[in-house]
């Protein structure tokens, strides 16, 4: 077997480089699980003497501002926004990839031209629209704020351009219409690219601050981000808590993750297929 010293520096230095990422996780999940009276012991203690595990979490989930409801808002908020956004991306790509219509190419420059316009700008006006219509306040008007992806429409516009138009010529001979193509084979196809957009999209949805911030006002409604905000002010001096409730915030993220890195890994190959 060739030795090959290059391979081996590389393969060392990444594996020093993960340890190093993973090391505030590490402190963070540790510190969440003890007294805080251990919190910072010199030597760091990352395996605690003294168990605190239960208190912790039990006061973070169900204390005077429970996780569990703010779990739920963001659960409900994060599922339905990104069902809704793949769903518009995805016939909105399949749309300006494979249905040739007059001005399309236009059509998906303007709609391209106003993902370089800064989601701050227009808070103000969407904040008017919302408070006019009532969508102010509530989990709909968050919802509809993340279902429609420029991003996500010209990520996916890229590998539905990558399908062979034969396979759609030979479906419209067979007789088969657009919703039929798209349905039963442009999709299957590109399906690794639709669950690693479907990821991200959680992703985003799951850590957006700025949104929940300013069309949320009942404490009901928040989410798990504005929850942390409002539970590192009341508990500042409590990092065990703080410690507990960062883990709770950050799980579903991982279990996401871990479920969908395959699909992850399967859309960055297939992007480096040409159709």
């Amino acid at each position: 077997m060739k030795f090959n010293l290059k391979k081996m520096l590389t393969t060392f230095i990444l594996f020093f480089c993960s340890i190093a990422f993973l090391l505030p996780f590490v402190w963070m999940l540790s510190t969440s699980m003890k007294i805080e009276a251990d919190v910072f012991k010199f030597p760091i203690e990352w395996i605690p003497s003294r168990w605190n595990f239960v208190s912790n979490y039990q006061e973070v989930w169900f204390g005077d501002h429970p996780f569990y409801l703010y779990y739920w808002n963001s659960i409900k908020v994060a599922v339905i926004t990104t069902l809704l956004s793949v769903v518009v991306s995805a016939l909105a790509a399949y749309g300006f990839s494979k249905v040739k219509f007059r001005a399309s190419a236009w059509l998906f420059l303007i709609v391209l031209a106003t993902y370089m316009v800064p989601p701050q700008a227009s808070l103000v006006p969407q904040f008017i629209l919302y408070r006019y219509i009532g969508l102010f306040d509530s989990h709909l008007g968050l919802i509809l704020l993340g279902s429609f992806s420029v991003l996500g429409t010209f990520m996916l516009r890229q590998f539905f351009m990558g399908i062979h138009n034969d396979f759609i010529d030979a479906a419209k001979i067979d007789g088969a219409g657009h919703w039929r193509i798209f349905w039963k084979i442009s999709l299957p196809i590109v399906k690794p690219a639709v669950a690693t957009y479907a990821i991200l999209r959680f992703i985003w949805t799951w850590n957006d601050y700025q949104n929940p911030l300013i069309f949320l006002r009942t404490d009901a409604l928040y989410t798990i981000q504005l929850a942390m905000q409002k539970f590192t002010t009341i508990n500042g001096s409590f990092y065990t808590l703080i410690m507990a409730a960062a883990v709770s915030a950050i799980l579903p993220l991982l279990i996401v993750f871990i479920l969908g890195q395959k699909h992850v890994i399967d859309g960055i190959a297939l992007g480096g297929v040409k159709g």
